[in-house]
Order: C-alpha cells, then sequence, then structure tokens
C-alpha cells in the first residue's frame, strides 16, 4: 500500500541525523537562530509579547523551558507561545515565498522549547529546525491556503509538532499520531491578516507552534491522534488545503548538499515589516535620493504583483492604518513613510507617526497598481516599482526584484550580526550581546542548552 503523507513525514523525520546535514545548512541554521534572537528580545516591550509572557510566566514546570529574557521555565508548550511571540511580533524575522508566503523561523521558539525541556544537545536542536523548516516550505509549495481562506500559520501546527517530536525522542509511529493531534485541530482562520490588523497577527503562528508542542508531548504519554489526517473523508485535503501530491522529501540515502535544503531558499528580512513591502521599501529609498525635494511629489504609483497587492495593498484600511500591525503590512504607509523618513524602524510605527496628518496626506496620495509581468516572476523574484509623479509633469522610478536579503541577495554574516546588535544592544548592551553572538555561532557544540538563556536575561 501507498504511505500516507502523515508517514513519510514521520519517516522521513525520524531518520534525519545531524549527520545528513551539509554545512552550508548547518550554518544557515544558525544564521536564522541568531536572527530569531534578535528578532525577540528586540520585541521585549511590545504590548501582546508582554501579555504573553505574564501570562506564561504564572505556570511554572519543573521540566519546561525558559521564557527568553527571564529566569523562568514554564511548560514547553506556554514557552513555545510566549517566545514566539516575541520572535515572530516586529515582523521582521525571515520569510519563504511560494503558493503559501510563510515565515519558517516562527519555527524556531517552539524548538528551542522543546529542546531545553528534553534535555537536547545543540547538534539535535539544529537538525529540528532543519526539519521543521523543511516540512512547512515543502507545504507551502505543494498548495495554498490563503486562497481557501485560512492562514498560513496553519502549516506551522505540523512543521512544529515534528521539530517537537523529534527532540522528544518520538519514534514514527508516535510521531503520526503526533500530527494527527496537531493537524485535527490546529487549522486557523485568514481572518488573523484582514482589515484593520489586531496584536494577534504577531501572535498567530505562536499558537499554532503552542500547539504543534503540546500535540508532541501528548503523543510522547501514548494518546493517539485521528488518522489519515490528510488524506481521509473529512481530512486536511479535504477541507482545508486541497491536494497536497505535489510534496516532496529529500532523500536522505542520497548524499545531500545544502541546495537539497529549503532553508537556502528563504530570506532574511532587512527592514521589520511584511516580506511583499520590502522591495518597494528599498525602491522609496532610491527614489528619495533621487528626488531631493519632496515637495515636489504629486503622487507616487505602486506597480506591484499580485500577492503584494491582495495581502497589503487592496484594503481601505491599509492607507489609514491605526495599527503597528496594520503599518506593517500597509505596501501606501510603507513607501510614503520610508519616503519621508529615509528609514522604515520601529519609530515609523509608533503611535504618533501614524498620526501625523502630512504623513498620512502623502499615504492618501499613493495608488497601488497590479502589473502582470511582475506577478509572473513571483515568487521568484518579489518585485515592486515605485513612480513619483512631480511638479511640472517629471517622473522618477525605481524598481526593486531582489530586496536586500533575499535569498538572490542574502545578507552577509557581518550584517546578520549587526541586525542581532542593533536588536539587542539596548536591553544587554554591547559585551553580553557579543557574549551570546559568540554562543550561538557555536550551537553545533552546546551540549546543555539550557546556559543560553542566562546569557539573554533582560535585567
Amino acid at each position: 500500500m501507498t504511505a500516507t503523507l502523515a508517514e513519510r513525514l514521520a519517516d522521513f523525520a525520524a531518520t534525519l541525523r545531524f549527520e545528513h546535514l551539509p554545512a552550508a545548512a548547518v550554518h544557515e541554521v544558525k544564521r536564522r537562530v541568531i536572527d530569531s534572537v534578535g528578532c525577540a528580545l528586540g520585541a521585549w516591550h511590545t504590548e501582546p509579547c508582554a501579555i504573553a509572557r505574564r501570562v506564561a510566566s504564572r505556570f511554572n514546570a519543573t521540566n519546561g523551558a525558559t521564557l527568553l529574557g527571564t529566569r523562568d521555565a514554564a511548560p514547553p508548550d506556554w514557552a513555545a507561545f510566549a517566545n514566539g511571540c516575541l520572535v515572530r511580533y516586529l515582523d521582521y524575522n525571515d520569510t519563504y515565498l511560494s503558493k503559501e508566503p510563510a515565515h519558517p523561523s516562527d519555527n524556531i521558539p517552539a524548538a528551542l522549547a522543546a529542546a531545553e525541556a528534553a534535555g537536547a544537545t545543540g547538534r539535535e536542536l539544529i537538525t529540528a529546525i532543519l526539519l521543521a523548516y523543511e516540512v512547512q516550505c515543502r507545504f507551502c509549495d505543494a498548495a495554498s491556503l490563503r486562497t481557501h481562506g485560512w492562514d498560513h500559520v496553519t502549516y506551522g501546527a505540523f512543521s512544529s509538532a515534528l521539530a517537537a517530536a523529534t527532540l522528544f525522542g518520538l519514534d514514527a509511529r508516535r510521531m503520526r499520531h503526533a500530527l494527527g493531534i496537531a493537524g485535527v485541530a490546529g487549522v486557523a482562520l485568514r481572518q488573523s491578516r484582514v482589515g484593520e490588523l489586531s496584536h494577534w497577527k504577531g501572535c498567530a503562528f505562536a499558537n499554532a507552534a503552542r500547539h504543534g508542542v503540546y500535540a508532541a508531548l501528548l503523543a510522547r504519554e501514548g494518546m493517539t491522534g485521528p488518522a489519515p489526517i490528510f488524506e481521509g473523508e473529512k481530512g486536511f485535503e479535504k477541507l482545508v488545503s486541497g491536494p497536497l501530491n505535489d510534496l516532496k522529501l529529500p532523500t536522505l540515502a542520497c548524499g545531500l548538499t545544502g541546495a537539497d535544503f529549503m532553508i537556502l531558499k528563504t530570506s532574511i528580512k532587512f527592514w521589520p515589516a511584511e516580506y511583499h513591502g520590502q522591495s518597494a521599501i528599498e525602491a522609496a529609498l532610491k527614489l528619495r535620493d533621487q528626488i531631493g525635494d519632496l515637495s515636489e511629489i504629486e503622487s507616487i504609483l505602486i506597480e506591484s504583483h499580485d500577492a503584494a497587492v491582495d495581502i497589503i495593498g487592496s484594503e481601505p484600511e491599509k492607507w489609514r492604518p491605526a495599527t503597528r500591525e496594520t503599518a506593517d503590512h500597509s505596501l501606501p504607509y510603507l513607501v510614503a513613510v520610508a519616503l519621508t523618513d529615509g528609514t522604515v524602524a520601529a519609530k515609523q510605527f509608533s503611535l504618533e507617526r501614524l498620526a501625523d496628518p502630512r504623513l498620512i496626506e502623502l499615504v492618501q496620495r499613493v495608488k497601488v497598481q497590479r502589473r502582470a509581468d511582475l506577478s509572473a516572476r513571483y515568487p521568484e523574484a518579489v518585485a515592486n516599482v515605485v513612480t513619483a509623479q512631480l511638479q511640472g509633469g517629471r517622473t522618477q522610478s525605481q524598481r526593486v526584484d531582489y530586496p536586500h536579503g533575499h535569498a538572490k541577495n542574502p545578507l552577509t554574516d557581518a550584517e546578520v550580526e549587526a541586525k542581532f546588535h542593533t536588536l539587542t544592544d539596548p536591553l544587554l548592551g554591547r559585551e553580553r550581546a557579543e557574549a551570546a553572538l559568540g554562543w550561538l555561532w557555536r550551537l553545533e557544540q552546546a551540549r546543555e542548552l539550557g546556559e543560553f538563556p542566562p546569557l539573554i536575561e533582560v535585567s
């Protein structure tokens, strides 16, 4: 009989070992962990992350996982949620673009929590993170969820469940049950990313990851889950995703190179904003240098691809964002504020900046338009063209296809470190941040993951 998808996923997860991983893939995992920890500490003071941390800190655990930035240990599923909110909230962690966009480093907090709770090594953590990237990104290649009204984080329940399951030492049979438990109750509505966005936009994957870790904990104790979770009469393919026939996994026996692993196809963000707007921000900044006198701008045209227009450039709320969550998902706002301020950072999403009448007046003069040739290049390229109509009938235009940090235009290690320091130095100081960075670069040497959290404790 043909193996079910859950069986194939579980067999792959149960046999993947650190020894299978090429050096390029291991190095990229360390870059993503560094980037994720930086994003987490950068979001330390944000309201939803503080809420998640307060809730999780009320549930102590002897064999739990540390809430990043503290000495508190919570059950691993709660730690996965609280730490996941930190990594995701600034919309600054990495991205994968395909039929379904995703932020695969959202899996890292769940893997870290499970690894600490299980007493895993750095090598085992790296392997689990790489597994989560493989699973989530290959789901994204196989079928779109947003076209059916579901949120991309739905795939994260499966990827985080498998990452946790392998760290907890589950065999393939129990991994299948973890997938069944995660999948049957882990479907998330796309409403999280529609209209005026709330705190939950940055917390939705953390909740999926919490559910994935919890599913693995239950399966470890012998809880069984529904099957076949994907192909069943009322299963995931029938009700949620459509066919997943295109989901293929690497063949471990063939000897793998870095190019075989999905993590090398993902992109690190240079700007704290939704990924489809990254190239528009860059184009706007180049345009700003060309224009000089911004008072000459009469109107702005953003020509973009379908995914960008659908996700961040079509709803009326995107022209009058009232929350940080809406603003960092607003193509017209991102371009207008980049032109006006010459950068896009935390300050550009403050409530004071969002309420600036002159900035909002410029946002009203931004038009977003679909362009078929740009859509045809997606997701291989994520192109935006920004054109300013100036006084006297003049125009200036800039196009960017591969923003800085894209898999085809990657950040250097030095730039990843610079981003880390920008986000962590204000809380830790330069010396402590450098010590944490050094530990993370040596992650594969770690025998005890519990030694890392004290390095980033926020005083």
